[in-house]
């Protein structure tokens, strides 16, 4: 036999096919000795499309998966709303002559300690939202009476058991403000121990200090004085609840504003509710 024809019988091209990777192999039929017959071609795949896949039809029952999804609005009305609703909140409580930090349609955190102040004295959860109770307990609202209607034209009233401040200025109720007093705690710091506790009665504004006063206890704002070392002043931190070593806290927003309306001498009472 030819070695030509044997070696064209038997052996295979290979070939790349096209840049997908595919391998093809084209096989040759064995003629007449001295002939060589031309390779088959092997078949070509199909070019790949560009065009991209059609993409399913939006899910009528709710996002496709992976999409993120917002978090529900939680009941009421909270710090970073606005609009009406909010406006309509705040006119109302200030109308009360609780502190909102301003009737302007934004619900920040003015307007919040605002809303615990009025929950304090309504005896509501101290969520800081205006929930539908709130709302409710809102419309039909009045002034809370005084706790000492004969303490004087200028004076201010701390209710230990409501956690809240009322300023009377002439007569009138001029604000009522959210507080923390003594958590009746046992404390040791830097040598000073003793109980945390806001004792009730009767005193009157002492000494007064504008601006930053550090204390063994901690830092004052604008503290006013009235029970040796027991003082109205301002702090970062008011919580819902009695937190203090026996100083009374208010919201640094009010303290600036309280230290300039409540002069030396002042009737201070202190009650337990």
């Amino acid at each position: 036999m030819n070695r030509l024809g044997l070696a064209a019988g038997a052996s295979a091209v290979v070939i790349a096919a096209g840049s997908i990777g595919v391998i093809a192999t084209r096989h040759t039929r064995p003629g007449p000795p001295g002939t060589v017959r031309a390779a088959l071609p092997a078949p070509q795949p199909a070019p790949a499309s560009s065009a991209p896949a059609p993409s399913a039809p939006p899910s009528a029952e709710g996002p496709s998966p992976g999409t993120a999804v917002p978090p529900p609005h939680p009941p009421g009305l909270g710090v970073g709303d606005q609009g009406p609703a909010v406006t309509d909140l705040q006119q109302r409580l200030d109308g009360l002559h609780y502190d909102v930090g301003g009737v302007d349609g934004q619900f920040g955190y003015g307007t919040e300690q605002g809303v615990i102040a009025f929950q304090k004295v309504k005896g509501l959860a101290r969520t800081g939202r205006a929930t539908d109770d709130v709302l409710a307990a809102l419309s039909g609202a009045a002034q809370p009476p005084p706790l000492v209607p004969g303490g004087g034209s200028d004076r201010v009233e701390i209710d230990l058991a409501r956690q809240v401040l009322f300023l009377y200025k002439g007569g009138s109720l001029a604000r009522t403000i959210m507080i923390s007093t003594g958590s009746g705690r046992h404390y040791c710091e830097k040598g000073d121990c003793g109980d945390a506790v806001t004792p009730s009665g009767s005193y009157r504004v002492g000494a007064k200090i504008l601006g930053l006063h550090i204390s063994p206890l901690g830092e004052l704002w604008n503290p006013l004085f009235f029970n040796r070392g027991i003082a109205i002043h301002g702090s970062p931190s008011v919580p819902t609840y009695p937190a203090s070593h026996g100083c009374v806290r208010i919201p640094m927003s009010d303290s600036g504003w309280f230290f300039e309306q409540v002069p030396s001498g002042t009737p201070v009472y202190v009650l337990r509710g």
